[in-house]
């Protein structure tokens, strides 16, 4: 097993929190930073700190924009009962995330991962 140095944690952990926000991969800019740091990217130490650290990032988000997700899943679940609330953005907003998620779920099932 690995030890990551507090250093190492250190900039694992800005970089994890300068590209969670951005549109691109923060897992990839963690794995390209654990191998330029030598760090072995498959060692279960470091798999399981790179899973942590996103947990926490991915706990921030959520933190960060409850107040959306809130409006969404309100929306979501109101328009199937209320046909005014079907007309929002936030409805067709919900509906669309639910719609881009399947194939990922299909992919993921016809795999055979559980």
């Amino acid at each position: 097993m690995t030890t990551i140095d507090a250093g190492q944690a250190v900039l694992l952990g800005i970089v994890e929190g300068l590209t969670e926000f951005l549109p691109v991969s923060s897992t990839a800019h963690l794995k390209l930073t654990e191998s330029l740091l030598g760090l072995p990217v498959s060692d279960a130490s470091v798999v399981a700190y790179t899973a942590l650290i996103q947990t926490g990032a991915i706990a921030a988000v959520i933190l960060y924009f409850w107040r959306d997700l809130f409006a969404l899943v309100r929306a979501g679940l109101g328009g199937l009962f209320d046909a005014s609330t079907r007309q929002t953005e936030e409805f067709r907003l919900a509906w669309w995330i639910v719609a881009a998620t399947i194939p990922l779920v299909v992919r993921h099932r016809l795999r055979g991962h559980r």
